[in-house]
């Protein structure tokens, strides 16, 4: 992997448009990526992409909680930074090369204090929500709701994607955030990411040869950015416990050593993929400490 990485990078525009062609042709993330009112009409049925079971029949209640048009059509952002929670973040200085990022996507409501702005920044224009961590940190919002709505503040107005048609088990706790958000006026967006795009992306990366049981996060916003962005720059998302370069102890994350789900996420073959793709000139991958702000 460090072999891998130690060539000097250059976008190699054939490249990047050839892989992004593909992506957009079977994926189609512009259109699908987001659960709207237009993609996913009144008395369609919702399949779930993570389980078989009965699908979900859309009643007009679901239905005005579906976001009214894509936030993602006709729009190209120039540069954009995905972050990853990886431990590599720390004492990386990277957070003011994510900031000047055109748009900023984190994943899975990442702390953003003062203490860790210096190494990722505070922007953010995307931001996932995990329905887990709803239950872990904020009990599935069944009892007081007002401090989720606080600790969403950090992320401004972003958009907060929900995974809520993944397990029939999401849905309430992620209807349950989106109510939250209006009932408390919260300045997030909440949106619900659609399982039809989940499922594509899932064949997508599996023809590609990567073996997984369900894509991380990451790699869904990574994949996401390559379609909406004309340079995409991958922040924290090593996934191994020694530096690259000097083999220091790494933090899972940048904030704590929490361990993911090893039998779920294949991280480090998802990232050798990326790898192959920063090799490529597709997208840039960045380890250690950030010097130049991203083009």
């Amino acid at each position: 992997m460090v072999e891998l990485y130690s060539y000097a990078w250059k976008k190699q525009n054939a490249n990047f448009n050839k892989f992004r062609s593909q992506l957009s042709s079977r994926c189609h993330g512009v259109s699908t990526a987001i659960v709207t009112q237009n993609n996913t009409p009144l008395d369609s049925k919702i399949y779930y992409d993570g389980e078989k079971r009965k699908p979900l029949q859309v009643t007009p209640k679901l239905y005005s909680t579906f976001a009214k048009e894509q936030p993602f059509a006709n729009v190209t952002w120039k540069t954009c930074a995905v972050v990853g929670n990886g431990g590599i973040l720390v004492n990386s200085s990277c957070g003011e090369a994510i900031d000047s990022a055109h748009f900023v996507f984190r994943c899975n409501l990442p702390p953003l204090d003062k203490a860790y702005q210096k190494d990722v920044g505070n922007k953010t224009n995307l931001v996932t929500a995990n329905p887990s961590i709803l239950i872990e940190k904020f009990e599935g919002l069944m009892e007081y709701r007002r401090p989720f709505v606080e600790s969403l503040s950090d992320y401004g107005e972003a958009l907060l994607l929900l995974p809520a048609f993944s397990y029939a088990h999401n849905t309430p706790v992620s209807l349950r955030a989106f109510y939250t958000l209006r009932d408390f006026g919260g300045r997030a967006r909440p949106a619900f990411l659609s399982p039809a795009y989940l499922q594509s992306l899932a064949h997508f990366w599996r023809a590609q040869g990567l073996r997984t049981v369900r894509l991380s996060t990451g790699l869904i916003v990574a994949s996401l950015a390559l379609e909406l962005c004309a340079n995409v720059h991958l922040y924290g998302f090593w996934p191994h416990a020694q530096h690259p370069h000097d083999r220091r102890p790494l933090t899972n994350h940048y904030y704590d050593d929490r361990q993911g789900k090893k039998k779920v996420h294949a991280m480090p073959a998802e990232f050798g993929h990326l790898l192959r793709l920063h090799r490529q000139g597709v997208v840039r991958v960045h380890l250690g400490q950030c010097e130049d702000r991203p083009r």
